[in-house]
């Protein structure tokens, strides 16, 4: 994507991006708090916790941010996403573009507001014992393009979206079964999984079917973190290590406070029993 893709990109109005997501909107019940800690003039980088499978509760997070403060952020997403025909397209669209260094420092140097999820595609490939938890790996890349880029980096948080399932198998079932095993023994197969990484749980929603459970979304944005003081250090890796925690500790610290609070908070006699 060359340069004059970034700067002539338009968002979609506030009224088509509601009329998309009306029906996940009446279903999930989406609450966004924290808004005031966005300064529309001054972009940032938005990082956050990459929920199952990863398209439920995105577009609603998006929503609830472009209603309330008029910002729209541009997505950086996996590469697998854009080789998909019509969702690679839909997903550009609406903005989005691969999560490459290159398309990172492009749209830093045009200003623009970004979203990322540094967990990427294997964290939205939950396994039982990671619901509402990060996946981050040893990533630090996020950190080190807004210290080189000067930008502030804006947590935020989602709760909800991993209790829409229950997952009946995940990734590691699936890496200790034969026709897992046999599958990773074909190059191409193994290479596209990234060694399992990508194996997607099996799950089930409502009863035995796939209709996600309606649980109520919750979405929390922290107080901007400055990179400001660490001005041409994009380079150390303690640096970055440690911008990485900051981050990942205000992201779990909202998580927390977010679930304390659903847990009492009352619920429709439709919503308990659904859920």
């Amino acid at each position: 994507m060359t340069e004059r893709n970034y700067i002539d990109f338009t968002p979609p109005s506030l009224a088509e991006l509601g009329r998309m997501t009306a029906l996940q909107r009446l279903y999930f019940s989406p609450t966004l708090d924290g808004a005031e800690n966005i300064q529309p003039q001054r972009p940032a980088l938005l990082v956050g916790n990459h929920a199952l499978f990863g398209v439920i509760d995105s577009p609603l997070f998006v929503y609830e941010l472009y209603r309330q403060t008029g910002v729209f952020p541009r997505s950086l997403g996996d590469h697998a996403h854009f080789n998909v025909p019509v969702w690679g397209s839909q997903l550009t669209r609406f903005g989005a573009l691969p999560g490459t260094p290159e398309n990172c420092r492009a749209l830093m140097q045009q200003k623009q507001w970004i979203l990322v999820f540094p967990g990427g595609a294997r964290e939205v490939a939950k396994r039982k014992s990671e619901l509402n938890q990060l996946v981050w790996k040893k990533r630090t890349g996020f950190a080190r393009m807004a210290i080189e880029n000067g930008f502030d980096i804006v947590p935020f948080a989602s709760v909800g979206c991993d209790e829409t399932y229950k997952i009946v198998l995940d990734g590691n079932d699936i890496l200790a079964s034969r026709i897992g095993q046999r599958l990773l023994r074909n190059a191409r197969i193994n290479d596209a999984l990234r060694g399992g990484d990508l194996f997607m749980p099996l799950v089930r929603g409502i009863g035995p079917t796939l209709i996600p459970r309606p649980k109520q979304f919750r979405f929390r944005i922290g107080q901007p973190i400055s990179t400001e003081s660490l001005s041409g250090q994009h380079d150390d890796p303690n640096v970055l290590w440690a911008m990485r925690e900051q981050v990942a500790d205000s992201i779990t610290s909202m998580i927390k406070a977010l679930q304390q609070e659903e847990a009492h908070t009352p619920k429709s006699l439709i919503r308990r029993w659904l859920t």
